[in-house]
């Protein structure tokens, strides 16, 4: 046998395809829902917002003013503010949690925070479900306050339970919050993310029914309306404020309400990016 032979190189390996089960950062990267780490974001958000008091006054407190303002806006009407302040019952929580919610969530990534727990363990369905459990608590407590200061202390004459009042206010918020993490994906400075209100918001706030009925709307806009889900939130109080059982179309609208929530927060997981450029 010739020394030629006994010395020839090893063939080299033939690299590894990717996404095979040999690359660690692909089979270490999280694909499912985990309850414990989306608990952990949310209780890791909650603390950050313990610190902050700034802003749980403005999810707080903002929308229980801007109802009390409303409310001795139309002193000399009360039947007016009896059909809007439900409607605005959910508007308001709506607004405030998009607002704080895109901001903050902005904050966490261009400070870096973001990339660091991506880098963990953590999926983006984990971070995008824990920020929204956290928001979600804080909703509620909104929410509360918000129908109570309204049913029991201005006046707010409806038909139906308050209960369901409470239920729709608190769908428009965690809507509000699905939102507000859904554009932060797409802005750059916070600055940013507050343009995007007029965007998405005023369209659904001028469409929704509150200053005319949809079907009085230009067949246009009436089909555009009949898209955003806003306008089922504010259908859902009419029904609240005219019937004394829960109907049918409360429950659709309810629903709707909540799947435009769910598919918003899955679009906002799907487009959550590590850092701002």
């Amino acid at each position: 046998m010739s020394s030629t032979a006994a010395t020839s190189p090893t063939p080299p390996t033939a690299p590894t395809a990717p996404g095979t089960p040999q690359e660690p950062a692909q089979a270490s990267r999280p694909r499912a829902l985990n309850l414990s780490r989306t608990t952990a974001t949310a209780a890791r958000a909650l603390r950050q917002l313990r610190h902050d008091p700034r802003t749980i006054a403005l999810m707080i407190l903002v929308p229980c003013v801007m109802l009390f303002l409303l409310r001795y806006v139309f002193d000399g009407s009360p039947r007016t503010f009896d059909s809007i302040g439900a409607s605005l019952l959910g508007i308001f929580p709506m607004i405030t949690m998009f607002l704080v919610t895109s901001i903050a969530t902005l904050r966490e990534r261009t400070s870096g925070t973001l990339e660091r727990l991506l880098a963990m363990p953590l999926g983006k369905g984990d971070l995008i479900a824990g920020y929204a459990l956290a928001f979600g608590a804080i909703a509620i407590v909104q929410s509360a306050l918000a129908t109570g200061l309204a049913v029991w202390f201005l006046g707010l004459d409806v038909t139906g339970s308050p209960w369901l009042l409470l239920l729709v206010a608190l769908l428009d918020a965690l809507l509000g919050t699905a939102l507000g993490l859904f554009v932060s994906a797409f802005a750059a400075s916070e600055f940013q993310a507050v343009q995007f209100m007029p965007a998405v918001v005023f369209p659904q706030l001028l469409l929704c029914g509150l200053f005319t009925p949809r079907s009085n709307m230009h067949p246009v806009l009436e089909a555009i309306s009949d898209v955003l889900p806003m306008s089922y939130a504010v259908d859902a109080m009419n029904e609240v404020l005219h019937h004394t059982d829960m109907t049918a179309t409360f429950v659709r609208d309810a629903l709707i309400v909540a799947g435009s929530a769910l598919l918003v927060l899955g679009l906002g997981a799907a487009t959550l990016r590590r850092r701002t450029p």
